[in-house]
């Protein structure tokens, strides 16, 4: 790991001492599960349910917060079996999906869930549409029942895509009272009032957190870092950690720790796993 300023060994030295009290949380997609071009197919790097359970008897608990739905997360990550791992340790494995209006815990194993947002009905039968005036209209759209993900990346030219229709889905979105999240060739489209940060926020008061980490890939997890950061100024432990890669490096310069994707993220967890074990003998 690339520690980007010598506050940021300090802030991972403060958080190896108050790691009893830690939550970890970790976006999906670029932290546990490598960027592939079908949603479906990413799955969990193979190392990631050990790693996790060895750090949960270290830590408070470990929250993974994506923008995917939480039952796709849960089989794609093999969580509920993770989960089942880390409650037989004493402690909890949360999943927040959709940036936090799903989640689902190792203790209540069923995901609770919000009704869709009005709009977004409506607002899935005009993308068709907005796809053609882009040029796009092999682009993939991914209904996540709360929100409506279209990625480009499988297109020849995906960035050049990704930036016309970004403006199109912006004004399509406001329409309907619905947000946009742009992430990495992907656009998300979901209802205010619901994102990362706030699902941090929410795990903080729940379990009365002493530190926190989260790690995240792209521009979707800077609400979650900008929490964390508000936490820091608050006085708590906290760590930002980017996976960054070559074709995503949004998160670098807001970072303490910088690390090369799903195999970097896990190095981290398993040196934070060692050193607050070494601290505790």
């Amino acid at each position: 790991m690339d520690f980007t300023s010598v506050e940021g060994e300090q802030r991972y030295a403060a958080l190896v001492r108050a790691a009893a009290d830690t939550v970890v949380g970790l976006d999906f997609d670029g932290v546990l599960s490598p960027i592939v071009d079908d949603p479906a197919a990413a799955h969990i790097h193979p190392d990631a349910g050990e790693v996790l359970v060895e750090l949960a008897g270290q830590v408070r608990a470990i929250a993974v917060i994506t923008g995917r739905p939480a039952r796709q997360a849960l089989d794609l990550g093999g969580l509920e079996e993770v989960g089942q791992a880390v409650g037989d340790a004493g402690k909890e494995l949360y999943v927040f999906g959709q940036y936090g209006n799903e989640r689902w815990s190792s203790t209540n194993r069923r995901v609770i869930s919000p009704r869709p947002p009005a709009g977004l009905a409506t607002f899935l039968r005009e993308v068709p549409r907005v796809l053609r005036r882009a040029d796009a209209a092999d682009a993939f759209v991914e209904e996540k029942g709360l929100a409506v993900a279209v990625h480009t990346r499988r297109l020849d030219d995906p960035d050049a895509v990704f930036q016309r229709l970004l403006p199109l889905f912006r004004d399509l979105a406001a329409q309907h009272d619905l947000v946009i999240e742009p992430g990495r060739n992907v656009i998300e489209v979901r209802s205010h009032g619901m994102h990362k940060g706030l699902a941090v926020n929410t795990i903080v008061e729940e379990v009365g957190a002493g530190g926190f980490l989260f790690a995240g890939d792209d521009l979707g997890d800077l609400e979650a870092f900008d929490a964390v950061t508000a936490l820091g100024h608050g006085g708590m432990p906290t760590l930002l950690v980017a996976s960054a890669s070559e074709e995503e490096n949004a998160l670098v310069e807001h970072a303490d720790v910088v690390v090369k994707g799903p195999d970097g993220v896990l190095d981290l967890l398993r040196q934070l796993t060692e050193d607050a074990r070494d601290l505790r003998a």
